[in-house]
């Protein structure tokens, strides 16, 4: 598999524009619609419990329950769609992913705001590898201690994100709310819980 490498600092961060074929990439998006028991998870932010603006289902292995914005999340079994790209990953990274957490954004006012996926759980080095489906969206990342130190990436259809190393900790990353008349995008971040 060949990566291209991203330009921050003090990261192990890279992508493959099409890690998934169009063909392969439209039909898993069309099945994850129609089989996965899609849910607004109820988080907490400044104090108080609210929706998250998106559609969410995580899913794992028996006891990988995931706490994340103060809320904890029980896992659903792995579908069918997901057990072919598991072992697929197995392969080309060598790493056992046993969760994935996937957000389905309606339109373009669905969003993550800034956060790093740096809980507990995932370890001191969180290995996340970011599938990407639908509509084209922007990722963006910035520096905690220098917010000037940015990088914009624009996700296609079937691209695959890779974050390691210390990029959780230096940088927070959004996918910001947008104007613009867009289509649905799923995103699955395929994680390893250290139970």
């Amino acid at each position: 598999m060949t990566w291209v490498p991203l330009p921050l600092p003090d990261t192990d961060l890279r992508w493959h524009p099409a890690w998934l074929p169009a063909a392969q990439a439209d039909t898993l998006q069309r099945r994850l619609l129609a089989e996965i028991e899609w849910e607004v998870h109820r988080i907490h932010i400044f104090g108080r419990l609210v929706d998250s603006p998106r559609l969410s289902c995580w899913i794992g292995d028996p006891g990988t329950a995931y706490t994340y914005s103060g809320t904890r999340f029980e896992p659903h079994p792995w579908p069918p769609a997901l057990r072919p790209l598991r072992k697929r990953l197995l392969a080309q990274t060598g790493v056992a992913f046993n969760s994935v957490l996937l957000n389905r954004y309606r339109d373009g006012a669905d969003s993550i705001g800034w956060h790093s996926d740096d809980e507990p759980a995932l370890g001191p080095q969180p290995i996340i590898a970011s599938l990407s489906l639908g509509a084209v969206r922007r990722f963006r990342f910035k520096r905690r201690d220098d917010p000037a130190a940015q990088l914009t990436l624009e996700l296609p259809h079937g691209s695959l994100l890779w974050m390691a190393g210390d990029t959780q900790r230096h940088y927070l990353h959004a996918l910001p709310k947008t104007a613009k008349p867009i289509g649905e995008r799923i995103n699955l971040t395929f994680r390893r819980i250290m139970v």
